[in-house]
């Protein structure tokens, strides 16, 4: 919620006993931000306790007490965390209130309790007179009767199965620090992008889910062990399915594998799949759900730069063959993307690096405000080690991820299936496909990119296209955030060959994305086959 809207930052709903006031409270304190409980509003307001409202006057009294307290705190408490009482959304007027404060952008959080963990509370609580007689079992049921409610108004949905009012107070004020960047179009979805996102994974696979497949990688190992403990305490069976690093998973072979899998551990179209690490990963797991039975429901989670800018987004799946990267894929769009940037800290490197290079290329395709913040933090970029402050992942790493998806975003919406200005989002991936695929994927994805944007760039210059300043540019920003600009690898003819057949060739025309100018993306058809080996040639030295 931006600043100056009324409203508080955040509404608190759910159960008695759920911990909605002592969480609300302590995350209050992490944010430094005020807090309201409605419960003890409505005391101030009437000047007696809730049990007194209701043994004297009746609950039809208390609820209307409740109704005025909490829509007049709606639109005039500004920039804290508001906790409701458990029955109050079930008041038509609240409940319209609530929408209409989440239609102006509000938060609501629904602290989604462990039922018998909140109902022993709950039945022990001093000031829940609803609960007086039969207080497990009444907990219970309003429980079944509330939670559709809750479930419909929440914007955030954080579990507390088995973890303490300290630990749910952290993920509630992490959950307020997220950023969120929507993907529009026939199946949308959200990308959500923060400190501890991962938490959301039980919110996304819903309740008809019965098993799930965990594919990831072996470096990541420590974030699938929270994964899976997250998805068994939310009832799931879990197949962990471990699969090879980089570009060695992304193979039809390794997808035969876990296909094997899936039919040995009975998966059917009631399950999903979550795929955990870098791009391969995750393009691996997509193709996976996007072929298993037709199509079953997938989450990807991203661990690395490069996967949280790109390949974890956006709905393209799929694995290399020997002629050639992605040729045998689908367009099948996940349920939703969790970009935990505390994975980031477990980077090397040299792997946090390389993911600069799709950064750099939706900062050139689109957004000026993505350079300008690379060259304000080349040093820290390049310097990268994971001991950087939560304040700097967040401020600095966390605002290029929400601003390259942003960027992915806009052509996704438009061209799902990559048949017009999608194709925008290849910038320098013409040659960076065919480096890869001659140095046999010892070449890191973003580095081969980093090189095929020089190389477009001076192929737009050679052209006519941009100015020379703008190689002179793509030069010394790659340069100076610790990437490659030039490549002395394979031979014209064999790099020539492998650009033809590219996916965006048409028959036996080479097709490239180049720059009319920074911000300008263009198709370039069947250019002077003298001019693209010119390119060729100035990225050799």
């Amino acid at each position: 919620m931006s600043a100056g809207k009324a409203g508080p930052r955040a509404v608190i709903i759910g159960m008695p006993g759920a911990g909605k006031t002592r969480v609300g409270r302590m995350a209050a304190g992490i944010l430094d931000m005020p807090f309201k409980d409605a419960d003890q509003e409505v005391e101030r307001v009437a000047g007696r306790s809730i049990a007194e409202i209701m043994e004297t006057d009746g609950e039809p009294a208390f609820r209307r007490v409740e109704q005025e307290v909490v829509c007049r705190l709606l639109k005039g408490f500004n920039g804290g965390l508001f906790a409701l009482g458990g029955g109050s959304p079930m008041t038509t007027e609240v409940y319209e209130g609530l929408m209409a404060y989440r239609g102006r952008g509000g938060v609501i959080i629904y602290l989604d309790a462990d039922p018998d963990e909140a109902a022993a509370r709950a039945a022990h609580g001093s000031k829940r007179p609803l609960l007086a007689r039969d207080a497990i079992g009444r907990w219970k049921r309003l429980y079944e009767e509330r939670r559709p409610i809750y479930e419909s108004l929440a914007t955030i949905s954080l579990p507390s199965y088995g973890s303490s009012p300290k630990a749910m107070a952290g993920r509630l004020a992490e959950a307020l620090n997220e950023r969120l960047v929507h993907i529009t179009g026939s199946d949308p979805y959200d990308v959500r992008i923060g400190p501890g996102v991962s938490s959301r994974l039980r919110t996304l696979l819903g309740e008809q889910v019965l098993r799930v497949a965990l594919i990831h990688t072996r470096p990541v190992q420590r974030h699938a062990d929270h994964a899976r403990a997250l998805l068994r305490q939310g009832g799931y069976r879990v197949s962990d399915i471990t699969i090879p690093d980089a570009e060695a998973g992304k193979t039809v072979q390794v997808a035969d594998g876990v296909w094997n899998r899936l039919a040995e551990d009975g998966f059917t179209r009631s399950d999903a799949v979550v795929g955990l690490g870098g791009g391969a990963a995750t393009d691996l797991a997509g193709f996976v759900a996007a072929s298993w039975m037709r199509g079953i429901p997938y989450v990807n989670c991203p661990t690395s730069l490069l996967a949280m800018v790109d390949a974890s987004a956006g709905g393209k799946t799929g694995v290399n063959t020997p002629q050639g990267k992605n040729l045998v894929g689908a367009f099948y769009t996940p349920r939703g993307v969790l970009a935990d940037l505390k994975t980031l800290r477990t980077l090397p490197r040299e792997i946090f690096v390389e993911g600069l290079g799709e950064v750099v290329k939706c900062g050139f395709i689109m957004d000026q405000s993505i350079l300008d913040l690379l060259w304000a933090h080349r040093d820290e970029l390049r310097g990268f080690t994971g001991r950087e402050s939560d304040e700097w992942i967040e401020e600095v790493p966390g605002e290029l991820v929400e601003r390259s998806v942003t960027v992915k975003a806009g052509y996704v919406s438009l061209d799902l299936r990559e048949s017009g200005p999608r194709e925008f989002l290849n910038y320098g991936h013409t040659l960076g496909h065919a480096i890869e695929q001659v140095e046999h994927f010892s070449w890191r994805h973003g580095q081969a990119v980093a090189v095929g944007m020089v190389f477009a760039a001076e192929l737009s210059s050679i052209l006519g296209y941009a100015e020379r300043d703008l190689v002179v540019e793509h030069r010394e920003l790659v340069e100076a955030l610790g990437l490659r600009t030039s490549w002395s690898g394979g031979s014209w003819e064999r790099v020539l060959d492998l650009m033809h057949r590219d996916k965006k060739a048409r028959g036996d025309k080479l097709r490239f994305i180049i720059l009319d100018g920074r911000g300008h993306p263009t198709h370039l058809d069947d250019p002077p086959e003298d001019a693209v080996r010119e390119a060729f040639e100035r990225i050799r030295k």
